[in-house]
Protein backbone atom coordinates (compact mmCIF):
# COMPACT_ATOMS: atom_id res chain seq x y z
CA UNK A 1 0.00 0.00 0.00
CA UNK A 2 3.27 2.34 0.91
CA UNK A 3 4.53 1.60 -2.54
CA UNK A 4 1.34 2.57 -3.78
CA UNK A 5 1.10 6.02 -2.79
CA UNK A 6 4.44 6.61 -3.03
CA UNK A 7 4.11 5.87 -6.77
CA UNK A 8 0.73 8.10 -7.13
CA UNK A 9 2.84 11.01 -5.02
CA UNK A 10 5.77 11.08 -7.71
CA UNK A 11 3.26 10.62 -10.71
CA UNK A 12 1.17 13.62 -9.20
CA UNK A 13 4.49 16.04 -8.88
CA UNK A 14 5.91 14.93 -12.21
CA UNK A 15 2.58 15.96 -13.69
CA UNK A 16 2.84 19.28 -12.08
CA UNK A 17 6.40 19.92 -12.66
CA UNK A 18 5.46 19.50 -16.30
CA UNK A 19 2.58 21.75 -15.60
CA UNK A 20 4.54 24.70 -14.26
CA UNK A 21 7.37 24.07 -16.73
CA UNK A 22 4.88 24.48 -19.92
CA UNK A 23 3.15 27.61 -18.81
CA UNK A 24 6.44 29.02 -18.01
CA UNK A 25 7.60 28.70 -21.19
CA UNK A 26 4.28 29.93 -22.89
CA UNK A 27 4.40 33.56 -20.62
CA UNK A 28 8.06 33.67 -21.85
CA UNK A 29 7.03 33.01 -25.62
CA UNK A 30 4.21 35.51 -25.00
CA UNK A 31 6.36 38.01 -22.96
CA UNK A 32 6.06 41.54 -25.00
CA UNK A 33 3.86 39.92 -27.94
CA UNK A 34 1.95 42.55 -30.20
CA UNK A 35 -1.39 41.21 -28.76
CA UNK A 36 -1.09 43.25 -25.65
CA UNK A 37 -2.26 40.49 -23.68
CA UNK A 38 -0.54 38.86 -20.45
CA UNK A 39 -1.72 34.66 -21.43
CA UNK A 40 -2.46 33.91 -26.03
CA UNK A 41 -4.14 30.78 -27.35
CA UNK A 42 -1.53 28.43 -27.59
CA UNK A 43 -2.67 28.35 -31.63
CA UNK A 44 -1.70 32.47 -31.42
CA UNK A 45 1.70 31.75 -29.36
CA UNK A 46 2.93 29.14 -32.26
CA UNK A 47 2.20 32.28 -34.73
CA UNK A 48 4.51 34.91 -33.00
CA UNK A 49 7.86 34.32 -35.10
CA UNK A 50 6.14 33.39 -38.05
CA UNK A 51 6.64 36.05 -40.85
CA UNK A 52 3.31 35.94 -42.56
CA UNK A 53 1.72 36.79 -38.70
CA UNK A 54 3.52 40.22 -38.40
CA UNK A 55 1.17 42.97 -39.57
CA UNK A 56 -1.09 42.40 -36.30
CA UNK A 57 -3.35 45.35 -35.86
CA UNK A 58 -5.77 45.54 -32.38
CA UNK A 59 -8.96 46.37 -31.86
CA UNK A 60 -9.00 50.03 -31.06
CA UNK A 61 -6.51 50.50 -33.64
CA UNK A 62 -8.52 49.28 -36.12
CA UNK A 63 -11.53 51.33 -35.03
CA UNK A 64 -9.10 54.72 -35.01
CA UNK A 65 -8.03 53.53 -38.28
CA UNK A 66 -11.64 53.53 -39.66
CA UNK A 67 -13.37 56.41 -37.70
CA UNK A 68 -10.58 58.83 -39.16
CA UNK A 69 -11.54 57.39 -42.70
CA UNK A 70 -8.35 55.99 -43.12
CA UNK A 71 -8.22 53.39 -46.45
CA UNK A 72 -7.55 50.22 -44.51
CA UNK A 73 -7.33 46.54 -46.08
CA UNK A 74 -8.09 44.12 -43.12
CA UNK A 75 -7.87 40.62 -42.90
CA UNK A 76 -9.98 38.80 -40.62
CA UNK A 77 -8.36 35.59 -39.99
CA UNK A 78 -8.38 33.17 -37.14
CA UNK A 79 -4.90 30.73 -35.77
CA UNK A 80 -7.34 27.28 -35.67
CA UNK A 81 -9.19 27.60 -39.52
CA UNK A 82 -7.64 25.24 -41.61
CA UNK A 83 -8.62 28.00 -44.58
CA UNK A 84 -6.63 30.82 -42.50
CA UNK A 85 -3.62 28.33 -42.41
CA UNK A 86 -3.99 27.75 -46.45
CA UNK A 87 -5.01 31.70 -47.17
CA UNK A 88 -2.25 33.18 -44.72
CA UNK A 89 0.91 31.76 -47.09
CA UNK A 90 -0.88 33.49 -50.12
CA UNK A 91 -1.89 36.88 -48.89
CA UNK A 92 0.38 37.77 -46.79
CA UNK A 93 3.68 37.99 -49.61
CA UNK A 94 0.80 38.73 -52.38
CA UNK A 95 0.18 41.97 -50.13
CA UNK A 96 3.80 42.57 -49.06
CA UNK A 97 4.57 42.29 -53.64
CA UNK A 98 1.59 44.51 -54.35
CA UNK A 99 2.54 47.22 -51.48
CA UNK A 100 -1.06 46.96 -49.76
CA UNK A 101 -0.67 47.49 -46.15
CA UNK A 102 -2.82 44.14 -45.25
CA UNK A 103 -3.01 44.96 -41.44
CA UNK A 104 -4.31 41.30 -39.60
CA UNK A 105 -7.12 41.47 -37.00
CA UNK A 106 -6.72 37.58 -34.77
CA UNK A 107 -10.52 37.05 -33.64
CA UNK A 108 -9.77 33.81 -32.04
CA UNK A 109 -8.16 36.81 -29.31
CA UNK A 110 -10.69 39.32 -30.13
CA UNK A 111 -13.81 37.52 -30.88
CA UNK A 112 -15.52 40.91 -30.20
CA UNK A 113 -14.78 41.23 -33.75
CA UNK A 114 -16.65 38.13 -35.45
CA UNK A 115 -20.17 41.17 -34.15
CA UNK A 116 -18.07 44.62 -34.58
CA UNK A 117 -17.09 44.11 -38.25
CA UNK A 118 -19.88 41.91 -39.23
CA UNK A 119 -17.56 38.46 -39.75
CA UNK A 120 -19.52 35.43 -40.85
CA UNK A 121 -16.85 32.91 -41.49
CA UNK A 122 -12.77 33.41 -42.11
CA UNK A 123 -10.73 34.15 -43.68
CA UNK A 124 -12.54 37.29 -44.76
CA UNK A 125 -10.70 40.30 -46.19
CA UNK A 126 -12.45 43.84 -45.79
CA UNK A 127 -11.71 47.28 -47.81
CA UNK A 128 -12.16 50.53 -45.84
CA UNK A 129 -12.08 53.38 -47.66
CA UNK A 130 -13.90 56.75 -45.63
CA UNK A 131 -15.02 55.14 -42.73
CA UNK A 132 -16.75 53.11 -45.00
CA UNK A 133 -16.51 49.18 -45.80
CA UNK A 134 -16.27 49.40 -50.15
CA UNK A 135 -15.67 45.14 -50.69
CA UNK A 136 -14.72 42.20 -48.82
CA UNK A 137 -13.40 38.61 -50.17
CA UNK A 138 -14.77 35.70 -47.96
CA UNK A 139 -12.58 31.94 -47.86
CA UNK A 140 -10.24 30.47 -49.49
CA UNK A 141 -9.13 31.51 -52.93
CA UNK A 142 -6.22 30.69 -55.45
CA UNK A 143 -3.69 33.23 -55.15
CA UNK A 144 -4.96 34.88 -58.95
CA UNK A 145 -8.53 35.72 -57.43
CA UNK A 146 -6.51 37.79 -54.24
CA UNK A 147 -4.20 39.24 -56.75
CA UNK A 148 -7.25 40.75 -58.71
CA UNK A 149 -8.66 41.81 -55.42
CA UNK A 150 -5.88 43.35 -53.97
CA UNK A 151 -5.70 45.32 -57.82
CA UNK A 152 -9.17 46.55 -57.45
CA UNK A 153 -9.16 47.40 -53.86
CA UNK A 154 -5.82 49.17 -54.22
CA UNK A 155 -5.78 52.52 -52.19
CA UNK A 156 -4.89 55.07 -54.74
Amino acid sequence: MKKVIIFLVIIIGLFAALFFLNKAQNEEKVEGNPYGKDTLHPETAKQLDDPNYQNIILPDELDKKIESGEASTVYFYSPTCPHCVRTTPIVSPLSKEMGVDLVQYNLLEFEQGWDDYGIESTPTIVQYKDGKEVDRIVGYQEEPTFEAWFKQNSVE
